[in-house]
């Protein structure tokens, strides 16, 4: 079976070519870096994560692109709030968005463009849109797509102009559908989020920025565009719509993951009811955990997070790393190299990239590998586990890949847990009696011997270093 997609242009499951044989252009809308992401913003990233590693296992070259948008309304509405600068807080958060998709093994992109830093690109777009006549500025220095001048307008969510609800606040806009490109520097502003443009002082819109950022790093047409179900509109739309009246061929594929929802509600920040990769290890869960969880349904489905859901995963996770360990206890490490896939693996993953499907042909090939070490048949546990690890790769869940596999632990480990675990029991009941001061001399002593102690909802925890 060759590699088949679901393109949200078509509506449908298409057999993938790419524009250029053996080459294949990516770009996925990154996140807005207005605040710390949750695991509800890392789903895109996992998701093509692995759609990458696959796409190179069945041996393209791939050129991904995933970028950050470090300038936006939201942005600037975070430094009235905080009192701190927007370009301040926009780092702050893409540092953690960048520690945390090393946290889950997401691997970086081909290229990683900042909206900052290309806005000479999308002043020569939006100058491009206004000599073809589908852009206009207005009096005070703004300049809008006209929707109006675009007939093809809709072709990616399947709306008509004619029936999308009207804005109630047109402005100077000549048609209230119409959205911005370039919006002018307003009093009250930080002077520093405006650039020099022919239309006066501004800053881009947000769609036009991810159209520039694609031409320039991956040309006029490239194979896949990609990011959540709920940017499709009107972010995508517009993206399409200024993209191609631009004269630019852009997106083959539309490929959008659904939403991660906490109790039937999307995750979002204003909700107050995002759950963070830091968060999640603090109640116990490993990054591989979460990682297992997000691969575990497939990309397009909405995915209802729980504490039980994401235990679930976890003990699913353990069942084929554990596999995989004792194999190695008894027969060796199995190279994934040597590692032939099953069928229904490829398979599932060619299926419009159907994880689901090939964590369970790779749990049920672990079935077959436990059995055979029970039996005693060494060669077919190898084999199996060569298999398993070389199938548990593409996904970014091998377990013995240094990112997840845990440290051994030298002869001397087991009386330092015993020695920590009796300083921790009297450090628990010095607090219990209230005796704060004694308790904190257990820490700082446990902390001068290399031991930091955090305490967690679960009771305290440690580690070295």
């Amino acid at each position: 079976m060759s590699l088949r997609l679901y393109d949200t242009g078509t509506r449908s499951v298409r057999d993938f070519q790419p524009r250029n044989e053996g080459c294949v252009g990516i770009y996925l809308c990154g996140l807005t870096v207005q605040g710390p992401p949750h695991i509800g913003h890392l789903r895109s990233g996992v998701s093509y994560d692995i759609l990458v590693n696959w796409m190179r296992h069945l041996g393209y070259d791939v050129t991904y692109v995933r970028n950050i948008t470090d300038i936006d309304d939201k942005i600037l509405v975070r430094e009235s709030e905080q009192g701190r600068h927007w370009w301040a807080i926009a780092y702050e958060n893409e540092r953690v968005l960048a520690r945390d998709y090393t946290a889950l093994g997401v691997q970086a992109p081909t290229y990683e463009p900042r909206a900052t830093g290309h806005i000479t690109q999308m002043i020569d777009l939006i100058q491009e849109l206004i000599d073809r006549g589908h852009a206009y500025e207005t009096w005070n220095g703004d300049v809008y797509f006209s929707v109006a001048s675009w007939p093809e307008y809709g072709a990616l969510s399947h709306r008509k102009p004619e029936d999308m609800q009207s804005s109630p606040d047109t402005g100077d806009k000549r048609d209230s559908r119409d959205f911005g490109l370039w919006k002018a520097h307003k009093p009250g502003e930080p002077e520093d989020a405006a650039w020099t443009s022919p239309w006066g002082l501004g800053r881009p819109g947000w769609h036009i920025e991810c159209s520039a950022m694609a031409r320039r790093y991956l040309g006029a047409g490239f194979d896949i565009h990609g990011g959540g179900v709920d940017i499709m509109f009107p972010h995508h739309e517009n993206e399409m719509a200024q993209s191609q009246a631009a004269g630019l061929s852009f997106a083959g594929f539309w490929v959008h993951n659904g939403m991660l929802n906490l109790s039937g509600t999307k995750m979002s920040k204003s909700l107050g009811n995002t759950l963070s990769v830091t968060a999640l290890g603090e109640k116990g869960f490993r990054p591989v955990d979460i990682r297992y969880y997000l691969a575990s349904a497939h990309y397009r489905k909405p995915l209802e997070y729980t504490d039980d859901s994401l235990k679930e995963a976890s003990a699913a996770y353990d069942r084929l790393a554990n596999f995989v360990r004792r194999a190695v206890d008894a027969v060796g490490v199995a190279k994934t190299e040597n590692g032939m896939h099953c069928a229904d693996f490829d398979d599932a993953l060619n299926d419009d990239l159907n994880t689901p499907a090939a964590l369970a042909a790779i749990h049920d090939l672990v079935r077959e590998g436990n059995a055979a070490l029970d039996e005693g048949d060494e060669t077919a546990a190898a084999n199996i586990a060569a298999s398993v690890r070389a199938m548990l790769e593409l996904l970014g869940l091998d377990p013995l890949d240094p990112h997840w596999d845990e440290p051994a632990k030298d002869e001397g480990s087991g009386a330092l847990d015993a020695l920590v675990a009796i300083a921790l029991e009297q450090r628990t009941a010095a607090r219990a009696r209230k005796d704060f001061a004694a308790a904190d001399a257990i820490r700082d002593e446990l902390a001068a011997a290399g031991v930091q102690v955090k305490d967690t909802p679960q009771g305290p925890t440690w580690t070295l270093g």
